[in-house]
């Protein structure tokens, strides 16, 4: 592995939290591949690979959509205690959720950074990326998040991204300038 000369050797999980189709994961691999290039060590827990893996067996609860972001958390937070920058990009609707792994992350004393990825509800049904808002509509799919199912608005994350008004690459940009600027990347 190569580093750049000035960059921290310090891990961070980076949690974009946001509505379904508000581009999380677009921005979380369009920022891991330029990461990679300059030679960090990146990992992206996207969470809809972590639910068929990690969170096989889990439904759409609320009790497991706690359980399912705890233990990307435990996996992220791992990871990033041990140097590698960690972008989860994840739903992750409720706010005592995302609170129970930030703190996961302040005992361990591990970074933690929160990111809002601020797309609307409309926009999102419009991209409409897994078809879920149009089987919402069609009365096929019940507690899609943000439409039947409450989504918690982060109070006071570290960033958020309008990614409805920029590209995904200016979105991904705006974030490593947070990194560049927290130092986690030079």
């Amino acid at each position: 592995m190569v580093v750049r000369p000035g960059s921290c050797d310090c891990g961070v999980t980076v949690l974009l939290t946001g509505l379904p189709s508000a581009g999380k994961s677009t921005i979380a691999r369009l920022l891991a591949e330029r990461l990679r290039g300059d030679g960090h060590r990146v990992e992206v827990l996207d969470g809809d690979v972590m639910r068929e893996t990690l969170s096989a067996g889990l439904g759409f609860s609320r009790e497991d959509r706690q359980e399912n972001l705890r233990r990307i958390g435990l996996m992220a937070e791992v990871l990033a205690r041990n140097g590698v920058i960690v972008l989860v990009p994840v739903i992750a609707p409720y706010a005592e959720s995302r609170d129970a792994v930030r703190q996961r992350h302040v005992t361990s004393g591990t970074a933690f950074l929160e990111v809002h990825v601020a797309t609307p509800a409309e926009i999102c049904a419009q991209r409409d990326v897994k078809g879920l808002y149009a089987r919402q509509r069609a009365g096929e799919l019940k507690g899609l998040t943000g439409v039947d199912a409450p989504y918690e608005r982060p109070g006071e994350p570290e960033l958020v991204i309008p990614a409805h008004r920029q590209s995904a690459a200016e979105s991904a940009s705006l974030l490593l300038d947070l990194l560049t600027a927290k130092r986690f990347v030079a």
